[in-house]
C-alpha cells in the first residue's frame, strides 16, 4: 500500500520505525508509561495505516448538554441518535457512513457496532464530496458513568478528525481544557471546535464567545483550530461545517496527519524524559592503575628484572662456579609466571605443564576497594547527565562483570609475561665462549698436570714453548681462568642492562595487557549503554518531526 508522505521532513513509514526503535532501546532506561505509550502508537499506527485510508473517521465529542447528538442528527440527515438535554443519553459510540463500502474493518478496529448509512444530500453543498465520511457520535465526556468516560477516551486516541461540541455555558469548562484540549496540543491539524447552540444568544455575546473560545485554544497551545458558531436545531453555521468536513475527507489526509501527530507526542514524551545532553567520556587511566597495583603488576615487573639476571648468570656465568645459581630460584618461576603459551592457548611451564594460574599474592583489601572505587567513579562519570533509570543502567554495566576481573587481570598478567624468560640470541654465543676458555683452562691444567707427573717419574721433560717467559700450559690454566671470570663479570653488567630494559617492557606491555581486560569487562559494557543511548536519541531525533 503506497502512503501519502510529508512535504518536507523523514515519512510516516520511517518516523513511526525510528519510535518503535526508540521505544525498544529505552525499554527499562525510562519510565514504563512513556515506553509503552511510544510502543502503543506505534502498534496503534500500524494497524491504521493498512485500513482503508479512503474513510476519514470523523468524532463529535462534548460534554452532556452540549448538543452533540442534535449535530450528529443534523449532519446525518436522520434521527440516528436519541437526543438529551440534562443527563447523558448516548451509552455507546455510533456511526453515520456516506458511502461505508469497505469501512467495515475499520469500523471493526474502532469497535463500533451501530452504523448507519447518511442520507447524501444531508452533507452535500457543492463544495465537497462527502463520500468516505465515518461520522462518529461518542458519549460525553464528563458522564457520570464511567464505562462513557472510558469510551471516549478509546476513541480519542484512535478517530483521525476531533470534532468538540461545546455549548456557551460551559465551554470554559477545566476539565474539557485540561483533561483533552491541551495534552492534545500537537493535534492542532486534525482538530476542529464547534460553538453549539448559538442561537439561544444574540449577535454581540456569540462574538464575545467565540473571541474568548479562541483565547482558551490559544493557551492551550491550539492556535488556528477552525473555531465554528454553530445551531443544530436552526441550522446555523452547518453549511460551514459540512463543507469543513468534505474539505478534509476529500484530502484522504486526516488519518496519516493524526498518526504523525501521535508519533510526535509520543517521541515529545520520550524526549520528556531525557535531558539535552548527557553520557560523557569514559575514563580509564585510573582503572587500568588500580587493576594493576591489585594484579601485583610491581612485583610482576621487578621478578622480570630478576629473573633475567638470574637466568643471564645460569646462561653465561663462569662454569667453574654457575651451577651453584641452579639452586636458587627464578623469581618468575616462583610467581608462576613466564612460562610459553601452548597451542591450546593455556600456559605451559618450563617442563610443559599446564599453568591455570599465576602465585602472584593476592590484591590486599586497599587493593580491592581502590579497584571497586575505580569501576564506580568510572560510571559515575559515564552517567553523568543521563536520566535517571538510564544512567541507573550504566552504572550497572560497570560493574556488571566485575567478578570476572580477578581472573582475567591474572591470566592476562601470566600471559604477557610468558615472552619474559625468552634468552636473547647473545647468551648462546658468551656461552659458547665461556665454555671455550674453560677448556683452554683445563688442557693448560692438563698440561701441567703431565709435566708434573713425567718430572715425579723422572722421565725426560719434553721441549715446553712459551710466550714471553710464561710456559703455555700456564698461560692457558691462568689465563682461561681469568677470562672466564672477566667474561662472567662483562655478562652480569650486561644482564643487568637487560634486565632493566626487559622489566620496562613487560611493564608496558602488562599494562596494555590489563586495560584490555579493563575495556572488555568494565568499558566495554559501559560503552554499549552509552552507545544504546545515543541510537535512542538519534531514533527519537528521526521520529520527531
Amino acid at each position: 500500500m503506497k502512503l501519502l508522505r510529508r512535504k518536507e521532513g523523514p515519512s510516516l513509514d520511517s518516523r513511526l520505525a525510528a519510535l518503535l526503535e526508540a521505544a525498544s532501546l529505552a525499554e527499562g532506561r525510562l519510565p514504563e508509561q512513556a515506553v509503552s505509550g511510544a510502543r502503543t502508537v506505534a502498534e496503534r499506527a500500524g494497524a491504521r495505516r493498512d485500513l482503508s485510508i479512503d474513510h476519514t473517521v470523523a468524532a463529535l465529542a462534548g460534554a452532556t448538554g452540549s448538543g452533540k447528538s442534535s449535530l450528529y442528527n443534523a449532519l446525518a440527515g436522520a434521527e440516528l441518535a436519541a437526543v438529551g438535554v440534562t443527563r447523558p443519553t448516548t451509552s455507546a459510540a455510533q456511526a453515520a457512513l456516506w458511502d461505508g463500502e469497505g469501512a467495515g474493518a475499520l469500523l471493526d478496529w474502532l469497535d463500533v457496532p451501530q452504523r448507519h448509512s447518511a442520507t447524501a444530500t444531508a452533507t452535500a453543498s457543492g463544495d465537497g464530496d462527502p463520500s468516505g465520511l465515518v461520522l462518529l457520535d461518542l458519549p460525553d465526556h464528563d458522564s457520570i458513568r464511567l464505562s462513557h468516560r472510558l469510551e471516549v477516551d478509546r476513541l480519542v486516541e484512535l478517530v483521525d478528525l476531533l470534532v468538540w461540541v461545546v455549548d456557551p455555558q460551559k465551554y470554559a469548562d477545566a476539565a474539557l481544557h485540561e483533561r483533552y484540549l491541551r495534552p492534545l496540543a500537537a493535534h492542532r491539524d486534525v482538530m476542529v471546535v464547534v460553538l453549539n447552540q448559538v442561537d439561544r444568544l444574540p449577535a454581540q455575546a456569540v462574538d464575545r464567545c467565540l473571541r474568548d473560545l479562541r483565547r482558551l485554544l490559544e493557551d492551550d497551545g491550539l492556535e488556528g483550530v477552525p473555531v465554528l458558531a454553530v445551531s443544530a436545531r436552526t441550522g446555523t453555521g452547518l453549511p460551514e461545517l459540512r463543507s469543513l468536513l468534505e474539505g478534509r475527507v476529500s484530502e484522504r489526509a486526516s488519518w496519516s496527519a493524526r498518526l504523525a501527530a501521535d508519533v510526535t507526542t509520543a517521541a515529545a514524551r520520550l524526549a520528556g524524559a531525557v535531558p539535552e545532553e548527557g553520557g560523557q567520556a569514559v575514563p580509564s587511566g585510573t582503572l587500568t592503575s588500580a587493576l594493576s597495583q591489585a594484579a601485583g603488576v610491581p612485583l610482576v615487573v621487578e621478578a622480570v628484572a630478576q629473573g633475567h639476571r638470574h637466568r643471564a648468570i645460569v646462561a653465561t656465568g663462569w662454569p667453574v662456579t654457575r651451577w651453584l645459581r641452579r639452586f636458587r630460584p627464578d623469581p618468575l618461576r616462583r610467581l608462576h609466571v613466564g612460562g610459553m603459551a601452548s597451542k591450546s592457548g593455556e600456559l605451559e611451564g618450563p617442563g610443559g605443564e599446564l599453568v591455570g594460574r599465576t602465585s602472584v599474592p593476592a590484591a590486599s583489601a586497599v587493593q580491592r576497594a581502590q579497584v571497586e572505587t575505580a569501576i564506580r567513579d568510572v560510571g559515575e562519570a559515564a552517567a553523568s547527565g543521563l536520566p535517571g533509570p538510564w544512567a541507573a543502567a550504566v552504572r550497572h554495566a560497570a560493574r556488571s562483570r566485575s567478578q570476572e576481573l580477578a581472573d582475567a587481570v591474572d591470566r592476562a598478567v601470566a600471559t604477557t609475561s610468558a615472552g619474559a624468560t625468552r634468552r636473547p640470541l647473545w647468551w648462546r654465543a658468551v656461552n659458547g665462549l665461556q665454555w671455550l676458555v674453560f677448556a683452554a683452562m683445563v688442557a693448560g691444567a692438563l698440561w701441567l698436570g703431565g709435566l708434573f707427573a713425567m718430572d715425579y717419574l723422572r722421565l725426560p721433560q719434553p721441549p715446553l714453548p712459551t710466550a714471553g717467559v710464561v710456559p703455555w700450559p700456564t698461560v692457558l690454566l691462568v689465563g682461561g681462568a681469568l677470562a672466564g671470570v672477566l667474561i662472567a663479570l662483562l655478562s652480569r653488567l650486561a644482564a643487568w642492562a637487560g634486565g632493566r630494559r626487559r622489566a620496562r617492557r613487560t611493564s608496558r606491555a602488562l599494562r596494555a595487557a590489563i586495560d584490555q581486560v579493563g575495556e572488555d569487562l568494565v568499558l566495554g559494557p559501559v560503552r554499549a549503554e552509552l552507545d544504546r543511548y545515543a541510537r535512542f536519541t538519534e531514533a527519537l531525533e528521526r521520529a520527531r518531526p
